[in-house]
């Protein structure tokens, strides 16, 4: 065990703003920006649920919802990682339907995969450069 709450969360930096998913639930999430006065540079947002943007049998999944199992206890499920999933699995199965590559496609979630993973790599090496293989380049 681990003395730390549950979160799905991912947390973004760049030179001139940067994101971090919230370390307490249901607390807002936090971008700093660049340049700004210290006390200035972080600062508490709300992320938007973007439910509309679904077919309306699937909207109520961007949220957590309380399960009902009689072979399990009743538990919040739903919502993951800031409502994403339900996005994901339209995009994919629209695209099926339509018989397109989905958005994103096999090759750009490799590359960003990838990019991740490489990240780690030279973060445990010291900051070591460590080359994106070439399959990434295409």
């Amino acid at each position: 065990d681990t003395a730390r709450q549950y979160r799905e969360s991912f947390d973004v930096y760049g030179t001139k703003k940067s994101f971090e998913w919230t370390l307490i639930e249901h607390e807002p999430h936090v971008i700093h920006t660049a340049k700004k006065p210290e006390p200035e540079i972080p600062e508490k947002v709300e992320v938007p649920d973007y439910a509309h943007l679904l077919p309306e049998p699937i909207q109520r999944f961007t949220l957590p919802q309380e399960i009902h199992d009689a072979e399990h206890l009743s538990f919040l499920q739903g919502g993951g990682h800031g409502g994403s999933h339900p996005h994901l699995v339209h995009e994919f199965v629209s695209a099926l339907q339509e018989n397109r590559d989905p958005w994103p496609n096999a090759t750009q979630a490799a590359n960003w995969t990838c990019v991740g993973i490489c990240a780690h790599q030279s973060a445990v090496k010291g900051g070591e450069i460590v080359k994106l293989p070439a399959f990434t380049l295409a």
